[in-house]
């Protein structure tokens, strides 16, 4: 036991430098660029601006496609573009769409324009859920098996790293420059995924030209009921729904709770975004390490419960005279626990998934992981006014249970092996 840590140490490490991590950091990067405009950027925009609490939740509506992503994503596992491959050719076609999107947001006034801006963001969230489709298929099939730990850690992380552009450097941008150069500014680091479909190489793929129109859409979803059986193909569903539930809501409206503390944009810029983003990376290598030592499923129990114990931060920070010590305390915890989870969450989702139909599967499971986000975090303005801050962080924490408790269905501490022997490559055949 103890002379075969050193001899994997090396192996693990060596495991960061190799060419799928590198594609895998800049994936991550361009996926979580849209993202952190709209749940980060957008609210702080529209804060600023004078739209009130309300309006400004229900905006989370606008991710509905990020929930409905598993309706469109047969249609990429089975035709390619005319130009640079099947996932190349549509992640260049949505990552363009983008840049030209989030540019386009500045052109408009919040209190005179909200109904373009709607149909901007709505615009922004299916080009993203577009990318999101083909990126987590291409993260798929380059990686193997017994990368998918730390890939997935590697793309969480990035994805997080993002953020620093709309959530960190924006805020900041904006008390200098006006909002239409700031747009303009987030919108071109979109450039960055770009570059990487056009010099990264396009995997053998399966054929799919043999299927049906009608089995492309029903293959992957019958695929993995065969392999798994109705009665868990449903608790794993409702996992997908469940595990992150209680962070997703806390943090649903979390810039425009500083904002209500008394923060100031360049504050949270410059502390709170740092304290959230750094300890979420941390938490997502540090996961995506362990969990070659402990195994997915132990990861998930573990970091799920630093992630439940975490919201119960901002609660705290809530009824207190916050400072901004405390403010990069309470938000630093709270995302070490968000990068565990998230490591151990993405690389059960990758596990479960089918490399013959990676496109759909992956989009049905992580489209239904934005349910909460989309749906449910739209009522977290109304919640907050009515129950005040305080409440609404007591019942997050509430509501992180049912999905820790699922675990010992889907996830049992000592048996990695079942669900691994269920997507072992022989049962990809099924």
């Amino acid at each position: 036991m103890t002379s075969s840590y050193p001899a994997a140490r090396p192996a693990i490490w060596r495991s960061l430098l190799q060419p799928q991590m590198i594609t895998c950091a800049i994936m991550g990067f361009a996926s979580g660029l849209p993202l952190y405009v709209l749940i980060q950027l957008l609210p702080l925009w529209l804060r600023s601006e004078g739209i009130d609490l309300s309006s400004i939740g229900l905006f989370a509506l606008i991710g509905f496609p990020y929930t409905w992503k598993f309706m469109w994503s047969p249609l990429m596992d089975r035709y390619p573009l005319p130009f640079l491959g099947k996932r190349r050719g549509w992640m260049l076609i949505s990552q363009l769409s983008l840049l030209i999107a989030i540019m386009a947001l500045g052109m408009f006034e919040p209190k005179q324009s909200l109904s373009p801006i709607v149909l901007l963001t709505i615009w922004i969230a299916f080009s993203s859920a577009t990318q999101d489709i083909v990126l987590d298929a291409l993260r798929r099939e380059v990686l193997q098996d017994q990368q998918l730990g730390i890939g997935n850690a590697i793309f969480v992380n990035t994805y997080r790293i993002a953020s620093l552009i709309p959530a960190s450097l924006a805020p900041i941008l904006a008390d200098h420059l006006p909002w239409s150069w700031v747009f303009c500014i987030v919108g071109l680091f979109m450039l960055v995924g770009v570059l990487l479909t056009l010099n990264t190489k396009e995997p053998i793929h399966a054929s799919a030209a043999s299927l049906s129109f009608q089995q492309t859409f029903v293959e992957p979803f019958k695929e993995f009921l065969h392999r798994f059986g109705l009665h868990q193909a449903l608790l794993i569903c409702g996992f997908m729904l469940l595990y992150k539930l209680g962070d997703s809501m806390a943090t649903a409206l979390s810039t425009p709770f500083y904002l209500d503390m008394g923060f100031t944009k360049t504050q949270i810029g410059a502390v709170a975004k740092h304290a959230a983003l750094w300890p979420a990376v941390i938490g997502g290598l540090l996961g995506g390490l362990l969990m070659i030592r402990i195994g997915i499923n132990r990861g998930l129990w573990i970091f799920g419960g630093v992630q439940m114990f975490a919201i119960l931060g901002f609660y705290w920070l809530s009824i207190s005279e916050a400072n901004l010590w405390q403010l990069a305390l309470v938000i630093a915890f709270e995302y070490l626990g968000v990068g565990l989870g998230t490591a151990a969450f993405t690389a059960f989702i990758a596990r479960v998934s089918s490399k013959t139909f990676a496109a759909t599967q992956l989009a049905l499971l992580t489209a239904l992981t934005a349910v909460p986000r989309t749906f449910l975090n739209a009522s977290a303005g109304y919640l907050i006014e009515w129950l005040t801050y305080p409440t609404f962080f007591l019942l997050c924490t509430a509501l992180a249970i049912p999905g820790m408790l699922l675990l010992f269905k889907i996830a049992p501490w000592n048996d990695d092996h079942n669900l691994a022997a269920a997507t072992s490559p022989s049962a990809d055949k099924h």
